[in-house]
Protein backbone atom coordinates (compact mmCIF):
# COMPACT_ATOMS: atom_id res chain seq x y z
CA UNK A 1 0.00 0.00 0.00
CA UNK A 2 1.26 3.31 -0.69
CA UNK A 3 0.34 5.80 1.46
CA UNK A 4 0.79 9.53 0.73
CA UNK A 5 0.66 11.98 4.37
CA UNK A 6 0.13 15.59 4.59
CA UNK A 7 -0.93 18.37 7.23
CA UNK A 8 -2.29 21.64 7.24
CA UNK A 9 -0.09 22.40 10.33
CA UNK A 10 3.62 22.26 8.72
CA UNK A 11 5.96 19.56 7.82
CA UNK A 12 7.53 20.52 11.27
CA UNK A 13 4.46 19.54 13.00
CA UNK A 14 5.23 16.79 15.97
CA UNK A 15 1.58 15.32 14.62
CA UNK A 16 2.34 14.68 11.36
CA UNK A 17 5.78 12.83 12.52
CA UNK A 18 3.44 10.20 14.60
CA UNK A 19 1.18 9.35 11.98
CA UNK A 20 4.20 8.83 9.78
CA UNK A 21 5.40 6.55 11.89
CA UNK A 22 1.97 4.80 12.78
CA UNK A 23 1.29 4.64 8.57
CA UNK A 24 4.58 3.05 7.76
CA UNK A 25 3.55 -0.44 9.61
CA UNK A 26 1.01 -0.56 6.70
CA UNK A 27 3.04 0.10 3.83
CA UNK A 28 5.43 2.64 1.86
CA UNK A 29 4.80 6.34 3.32
CA UNK A 30 5.88 9.42 1.74
CA UNK A 31 5.63 12.86 3.22
CA UNK A 32 4.61 16.06 1.15
CA UNK A 33 3.47 18.89 3.89
CA UNK A 34 3.11 22.96 3.48
CA UNK A 35 6.50 24.59 4.46
CA UNK A 36 4.18 26.93 6.63
CA UNK A 37 1.41 26.49 8.59
CA UNK A 38 -1.87 26.44 6.55
CA UNK A 39 -4.46 25.95 9.59
CA UNK A 40 -7.87 26.73 8.36
CA UNK A 41 -7.15 27.27 5.07
CA UNK A 42 -9.56 25.42 3.91
CA UNK A 43 -9.83 23.85 0.17
CA UNK A 44 -7.74 26.39 -1.31
CA UNK A 45 -6.19 25.78 -4.25
CA UNK A 46 -2.97 27.72 -5.88
CA UNK A 47 -3.19 28.86 -9.19
CA UNK A 48 -1.72 32.27 -9.57
CA UNK A 49 1.80 31.33 -9.22
CA UNK A 50 3.86 27.61 -9.38
CA UNK A 51 4.57 25.22 -6.79
CA UNK A 52 7.63 23.74 -6.05
CA UNK A 53 8.99 21.66 -3.87
CA UNK A 54 12.20 20.46 -1.36
CA UNK A 55 13.46 17.70 0.47
CA UNK A 56 12.52 18.46 4.19
CA UNK A 57 14.52 20.03 6.69
CA UNK A 58 13.99 17.03 9.07
CA UNK A 59 14.35 13.75 9.43
CA UNK A 60 10.75 11.25 9.27
CA UNK A 61 13.07 8.30 10.53
CA UNK A 62 13.79 6.49 6.87
CA UNK A 63 10.61 8.20 5.31
CA UNK A 64 11.17 10.45 2.02
CA UNK A 65 9.65 13.80 3.11
CA UNK A 66 8.86 17.20 1.28
CA UNK A 67 7.63 20.75 1.96
CA UNK A 68 5.73 22.22 -0.64
CA UNK A 69 5.08 26.00 -0.95
CA UNK A 70 1.42 25.65 -1.20
CA UNK A 71 -1.58 24.57 0.90
CA UNK A 72 -3.14 21.03 2.19
CA UNK A 73 -4.72 20.69 -1.26
CA UNK A 74 -2.20 21.27 -3.00
CA UNK A 75 0.04 18.97 -1.33
CA UNK A 76 -1.59 16.23 -2.36
CA UNK A 77 -2.52 17.58 -5.74
CA UNK A 78 1.24 17.65 -6.28
CA UNK A 79 1.87 14.71 -3.81
CA UNK A 80 0.00 12.36 -5.79
CA UNK A 81 1.04 13.84 -9.58
CA UNK A 82 4.87 13.04 -8.61
CA UNK A 83 4.08 9.55 -6.82
CA UNK A 84 2.08 7.66 -9.22
CA UNK A 85 -0.48 4.73 -7.80
CA UNK A 86 -1.06 6.43 -4.28
CA UNK A 87 -3.53 4.42 -2.35
CA UNK A 88 -4.72 6.30 0.40
CA UNK A 89 -3.86 10.04 1.79
CA UNK A 90 -3.80 10.61 5.40
CA UNK A 91 -3.78 14.36 6.39
CA UNK A 92 -2.90 14.81 10.06
CA UNK A 93 -2.46 14.00 13.23
CA UNK A 94 -4.14 18.16 13.27
CA UNK A 95 -3.37 19.89 16.56
CA UNK A 96 -6.47 21.27 17.55
CA UNK A 97 -10.11 18.87 16.96
CA UNK A 98 -12.01 19.36 13.53
CA UNK A 99 -15.24 18.75 14.80
CA UNK A 100 -18.83 19.92 13.32
CA UNK A 101 -19.12 22.93 11.73
CA UNK A 102 -15.16 23.38 11.56
CA UNK A 103 -15.31 20.81 8.77
CA UNK A 104 -16.56 23.65 6.53
CA UNK A 105 -12.76 25.84 6.76
CA UNK A 106 -10.35 22.74 7.80
CA UNK A 107 -7.14 22.22 5.38
CA UNK A 108 -6.54 18.70 7.23
CA UNK A 109 -9.76 17.46 6.27
CA UNK A 110 -9.55 19.63 2.91
CA UNK A 111 -6.61 17.56 1.99
CA UNK A 112 -8.52 14.63 2.70
CA UNK A 113 -11.30 15.93 0.34
CA UNK A 114 -8.63 16.35 -2.14
CA UNK A 115 -7.51 12.77 -2.31
CA UNK A 116 -11.35 11.89 -3.38
CA UNK A 117 -11.53 14.47 -6.17
CA UNK A 118 -8.63 12.69 -7.50
CA UNK A 119 -10.38 9.34 -7.00
CA UNK A 120 -8.04 8.57 -3.89
CA UNK A 121 -9.39 7.33 -0.27
CA UNK A 122 -8.77 10.49 1.80
CA UNK A 123 -8.39 10.27 6.00
CA UNK A 124 -8.07 13.40 7.96
CA UNK A 125 -7.57 13.01 12.32
CA UNK A 126 -7.02 15.58 14.55
CA UNK A 127 -6.98 15.96 18.13
CA UNK A 128 -7.77 18.66 20.43
CA UNK A 129 -4.97 20.97 21.65
CA UNK A 130 -4.27 22.76 24.76
CA UNK A 131 -2.11 24.67 26.88
CA UNK A 132 0.59 21.34 25.75
CA UNK A 133 0.60 19.67 23.09
CA UNK A 134 -0.66 16.49 22.71
CA UNK A 135 0.62 13.58 23.98
CA UNK A 136 1.43 11.91 20.26
CA UNK A 137 3.18 8.92 21.38
CA UNK A 138 0.31 8.03 23.89
CA UNK A 139 -2.35 8.06 21.08
CA UNK A 140 0.11 6.09 18.50
CA UNK A 141 -2.39 2.41 19.97
CA UNK A 142 -5.64 4.31 18.41
CA UNK A 143 -4.29 6.14 15.74
CA UNK A 144 -3.15 2.09 14.60
CA UNK A 145 -6.73 0.88 15.63
CA UNK A 146 -8.38 3.38 13.46
CA UNK A 147 -6.30 3.12 10.60
CA UNK A 148 -6.65 -0.88 10.74
CA UNK A 149 -10.36 -0.47 11.03
CA UNK A 150 -10.51 2.04 8.15
CA UNK A 151 -7.65 0.78 5.34
CA UNK A 152 -9.05 -2.97 5.59
CA UNK A 153 -11.65 -1.48 2.92
CA UNK A 154 -10.40 -0.57 -0.65
CA UNK A 155 -13.34 1.02 -1.56
CA UNK A 156 -12.91 4.70 -1.98
CA UNK A 157 -14.08 6.65 1.09
CA UNK A 158 -13.49 9.69 2.49
CA UNK A 159 -13.38 9.84 6.46
CA UNK A 160 -12.87 12.79 9.49
CA UNK A 161 -11.49 10.96 12.68
CA UNK A 162 -10.78 12.95 15.98
CA UNK A 163 -9.19 11.42 18.88
CA UNK A 164 -9.61 12.89 22.28
CA UNK A 165 -6.83 13.24 24.88
CA UNK A 166 -7.09 9.73 26.38
CA UNK A 167 -9.65 7.47 24.16
CA UNK A 168 -11.91 5.10 26.06
CA UNK A 169 -13.21 3.22 22.90
CA UNK A 170 -14.23 4.34 19.54
CA UNK A 171 -17.67 5.15 17.68
CA UNK A 172 -19.20 5.83 14.21
CA UNK A 173 -20.93 9.43 14.47
CA UNK A 174 -22.45 11.87 12.07
CA UNK A 175 -21.06 15.69 11.96
CA UNK A 176 -22.44 17.82 14.37
CA UNK A 177 -24.28 20.49 12.52
CA UNK A 178 -25.70 22.73 15.78
CA UNK A 179 -24.95 26.38 15.12
CA UNK A 180 -21.92 28.39 16.39
CA UNK A 181 -21.75 32.27 17.02
CA UNK A 182 -18.70 33.67 14.90
CA UNK A 183 -17.35 35.87 17.43
CA UNK A 184 -14.42 38.64 17.05
CA UNK A 185 -12.17 39.37 19.90
CA UNK A 186 -10.25 42.86 19.61
CA UNK A 187 -6.94 43.29 20.79
CA UNK A 188 -3.82 45.58 20.66
CA UNK A 189 -0.24 44.92 19.27
CA UNK A 190 2.96 46.26 21.48
CA UNK A 191 3.02 49.41 18.97
CA UNK A 192 -0.45 49.85 19.94
CA UNK A 193 -2.73 48.79 16.77
CA UNK A 194 -5.63 47.60 16.71
CA UNK A 195 -6.17 43.56 15.78
CA UNK A 196 -8.65 41.17 15.84
CA UNK A 197 -9.05 37.36 16.52
CA UNK A 198 -11.87 35.52 14.74
CA UNK A 199 -13.02 32.90 16.90
CA UNK A 200 -16.17 30.79 17.70
CA UNK A 201 -18.64 29.91 20.30
CA UNK A 202 -20.84 26.61 20.48
CA UNK A 203 -24.96 28.29 21.25
CA UNK A 204 -25.98 24.89 21.83
CA UNK A 205 -24.69 21.31 23.91
CA UNK A 206 -23.74 18.34 21.17
CA UNK A 207 -26.65 15.77 20.00
CA UNK A 208 -25.67 12.73 20.81
CA UNK A 209 -23.75 10.36 18.44
CA UNK A 210 -22.01 13.49 16.45
CA UNK A 211 -18.75 13.89 16.70
CA UNK A 212 -18.38 16.43 18.97
CA UNK A 213 -20.21 14.22 21.47
CA UNK A 214 -18.15 11.59 21.13
CA UNK A 215 -14.99 13.31 21.59
CA UNK A 216 -16.56 15.22 24.50
CA UNK A 217 -17.22 11.59 26.27
CA UNK A 218 -13.92 10.63 25.29
CA UNK A 219 -14.73 8.43 22.47
CA UNK A 220 -12.65 8.07 19.18
CA UNK A 221 -15.18 9.62 16.89
CA UNK A 222 -14.90 8.46 13.18
CA UNK A 223 -17.50 10.27 10.64
CA UNK A 224 -18.13 8.91 6.83
CA UNK A 225 -18.45 11.87 4.77
CA UNK A 226 -19.33 12.53 1.45
CA UNK A 227 -18.49 15.23 -1.09
CA UNK A 228 -22.29 15.67 -2.43
CA UNK A 229 -23.12 18.35 -1.07
CA UNK A 230 -26.53 18.38 -2.34
CA UNK A 231 -29.84 18.62 -0.31
CA UNK A 232 -31.90 15.88 -1.22
CA UNK A 233 -34.86 16.66 0.82
CA UNK A 234 -35.01 20.33 -0.41
CA UNK A 235 -34.22 19.39 -3.79
CA UNK A 236 -37.24 17.05 -3.78
CA UNK A 237 -39.40 19.57 -2.59
CA UNK A 238 -38.52 22.33 -5.07
CA UNK A 239 -39.28 19.44 -8.11
CA UNK A 240 -42.58 19.11 -6.23
CA UNK A 241 -43.54 23.08 -5.76
CA UNK A 242 -42.36 23.16 -10.08
CA UNK A 243 -41.56 20.42 -11.71
CA UNK A 244 -38.48 20.41 -14.39
CA UNK A 245 -39.30 22.26 -17.72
Amino acid sequence: MRILITNDDGIYSPGIAALARVASRFGEVRVVAPDVEQSSMGHAVTHSRPLSYRASPIRFEGIDAYRVNGTPADCVALGTHLWANTDVVLSGINMGPNLGNSMWHSGTLAAAKQAVLLGIRGIALSTPVGKVEPDFPALEPFVEEALTLLLESTELGLFNVNFPPNPRGLRWTRQSVRLYDGAIVPGTDPMGRKHYWFTVTPLEPAEEGTDRWAVEQGYTSITPLRLDLTDEKALHKALEQRPAD
